[in-house]
């Protein structure tokens, strides 16, 4: 053969292999990691959904040093993933609970609590509502 037929040979069966590889690594299966999987919520009640439409809303919290909540509660499923720094969180007579960077939970449900930030940085939290249409995801409280 000869060298510059060797030579388009030799580049399109690079590409060939380059494509397969290219390939392989688009069809390559994601790393999934399970932050949490529950049936209760981290005071231990069973998650239960209200009726009517489903209606998700995401939403990231951000609380800087020394603000708090305000007392309220949620009458539907909330996931809770800690992004930045740290919350505390008053249930009241349930007691207080700690979260930092890297946990997740499943809020209280009809609960009234109070979080706040009690340390000298801020805190984001994702926050995921598994509500219903007209429903509402945080209902402020009376105390």
């Amino acid at each position: 053969m000869r060298p510059h037929r060797l030579f388009l040979i030799a580049v399109l069966s690079g590409a060939v292999g380059l494509a397969s590889g290219l390939t392989l690594a688009l069809d390559a299966t994601p790393t999934v990691e399970i932050l949490l999987s529950t049936t209760k919520t981290v005071s231990g009640q069973p998650i239960s959904y209200p009726a009517g439409t489903a209606e998700i809303t995401g939403a990231i919290v951000t609380l800087e040093p020394g603000q708090r909540t305000g007392w309220h509660r949620h009458d539907v499923p909330l996931f809770a993933y800690v992004l930045e720094g740290e919350l505390t969180i008053d249930y009241g007579d349930a007691g207080v609970h700690v979260f930092s960077a890297g946990d997740a939970f499943v809020e209280a449900m009809g609960t009234d609590h109070n979080g706040m930030i009690s340390g000298q940085t801020s805190a984001r939290v994702l926050a995921v509502f598994a509500g219903a249409e007209g429903t509402p995801n945080t209902v402020p409280s009376q105390r």
